[in-house]
């Protein structure tokens, strides 16, 4: 199969100071074989592209599909409280196969029509993974065309275990309670990697592949931190860590783990390696840094989530000074409230200027965009991705440039950062094929997946009441740890503003 795409402008993520001369980008069984200006291409599908930029799709480098039915649902909160109520351990949240393969589907069809190409999903069930939930997840990935690497997020510990200062503010019938570890034990969770890595890596031709997740440092045991490490190492899998996120995660250190960190205890762990990710690492301090950089490791940045939730502004000038990639992600739907990495790019243009007056720090559009792209395939270990050159797999979206977004057109880049939001688009092709095209997804039937998420969101009403509920019973001792934690003067502020921390308690 041969495509042609005639006469657009050419993304090459470089600063220059004239107006790009249209090109064409010939396309061969999923891969880019020429680039230029060319002639007598025969038997080949032509798309015009005047007028249009056509550059690497965008990569969701950080995701959580299970609750793409819950966007909106929730308010801003704190981490620890909002999954209380998002992601609590209940029977009545547990999904059909059916639910789980068309929330995803959802959120694929938002993906495809903003230009993304690639996701990774770090995908939690609840209360446990099992294996037509996962083959629900990943049929939905493979139906919608999008390319994704997928693993389970599942902690294998109590959740007294995860969390500071709980066991000074409970009361004993909430303490022995939350000492229960869960139902499904590590040994429990292998099996169902077993399932994933053998049905579904490598899958549809290479496009969807595992990873593995512990969730984070502090929720898993030892053996089975380890025993995902020797998976990621053995099949060259990305490892998802979330690592210090929050100023709660920052107490746990030095509240239960002797003053060290959750960079420290992941690094002792040795799930610290080229391979992880670490996710959000908003309260991380200097040595932090150093050892993430030794290890060469890839930072998922969140910036939308980590304002939704309170979280903080990650240090992104320090970590770039220290040579360690960022790949930029949107984290959950009830969390970003949408599945758009303009917007995410937008923030991540935007935040960090708050954070230094030095304003020669602030991130470029062009970081922006090489975060949202090569730190994308990075974080997923992609081979010959991200680029409109001969040999790299043809991930690509087309952006129309007479868009009010583009209009009048100053600068390329700075226009896709902070103006585009993702109407522009109007192709997003994936291995070579078309996905979306022509105002429409090509992979599914669009209006058929909303109307069947409403339906089942409906249907789902009563179970998500009756979780809320019992969340209510945790929510004042939970209130009670993030405030203590939130008083505490731990050397380190991600904040903004001066009266951080003052009178919380």
């Amino acid at each position: 199969m041969r495509t042609l795409i005639k006469n657009g402008w050419i993304w090459r993520g470089e600063e220059t100071s004239e107006e790009p001369e249209p090109e064409d980008v010939l396309i061969e069984n999923g891969r880019i074989v020429s680039v230029g200006l060319l002639s007598g291409v025969a038997d080949a599908d032509v798309i015009d592209a005047a007028g249009m930029l056509v550059m690497p799709g965008l990569v969701n480098a950080h995701f959580h599909s299970p609750v793409n039915h819950m966007k909106g649902a929730l308010p801003s909160l704190p981490l620890e409280l909002f999954m209380l109520y998002e992601s609590p351990a209940n029977e009545a949240l547990r999904p059909t196969p059916r639910e789980a393969y068309v929330r995803t589907l959802l959120a694929c069809l938002e993906m495809i029509r903003n230009g993304v190409t690639a996701v990774q999903d770090d995908a939690f069930f609840v209360p446990y993974p099992e294996p037509a939930i996962i083959d629900a997840v990943l049929q939905a990935y493979e139906d919608s065309g999008l390319r994704a690497r997928v693993a389970l997020d599942q902690s294998d510990v109590a959740e007294a275990d995860k969390l500071p200062f709980l066991d000074q503010i409970m009361n004993d019938n909430q303490r022995r309670r939350l000492a229960v570890k869960p139902k499904v034990g590590s040994e429990q969770l292998l099996e169902m990697y077993e399932h994933l890595i053998s049905r579904w890596h490598g899958a549809a031709g290479g496009r969807i592949r595992a990873a593995v997740s512990c969730s984070a440092p502090q929720r898993v045991t030892p053996t089975y931190a380890q025993a995902l490490e020797n998976l990621s190492r053995t099949h060259d899998l990305p490892f998802y860590v979330h690592i210090l996120e929050t100023k709660v995660q920052r107490a746990l250190g030095v509240d239960t783990l002797s003053g060290r960190s959750l960079v420290v205890l992941a690094d002792d762990l040795g799930i610290l390696t080229e391979r992880t990710n670490v996710i959000h690492a908003v309260w991380v301090d200097d040595e932090d840094l150093d050892r993430i950089a030794r290890a060469g490791a890839v930072i998922a940045h969140n910036p939308i989530s980590n304002l939704r939730l309170g979280s903080g502004v990650m240090k992104f000038r320090a970590i770039r000074d220290q040579g360690i990639p960022i790949a930029l992600g949107t984290d959950e739907a009830i969390a970003d409230d949408a599945v758009n990495m303009w917007a995410v790019a937008k923030m991540t243009g935007l935040i960090h200027n708050i954070a230094d007056p030095d304003y020669e720090t602030w991130p470029t559009a062009l970081e922006v965009l090489d975060c949202l792209i090569l730190g994308g395939h990075r974080a997923m270990r992609s081979d010959n991705v991200g680029a409109i050159a001969p040999g790299q797999t043809a991930d690509l979206c087309l952006i129309d440039l007479d868009t009010l977004a583009f209009t009048p057109l100053n600068d390329i880049h700075r226009q896709l950062v902070y103006c585009e939001n993702g109407s522009s688009v109007r192709l997003t092709m994936i291995d070579g094929r078309i996905v979306f095209s022509g105002g429409r997804v090509q992979t599914m039937d669009e209006r058929t997946i909303r109307e069947e998420s409403r339906q089942l969101a409906n249907d789902r009403r009563a179970g998500l009441r009756a979780a809320a509920a019992e969340a209510e019973e945790w929510n004042p001792a939970y209130r009670q740890m993030y405030l203590k934690a939130a008083a505490q003067d731990l050397g380190i502020n991600r904040w903004v503003g001066d009266s951080v921390g003052k009178g919380m308690e």
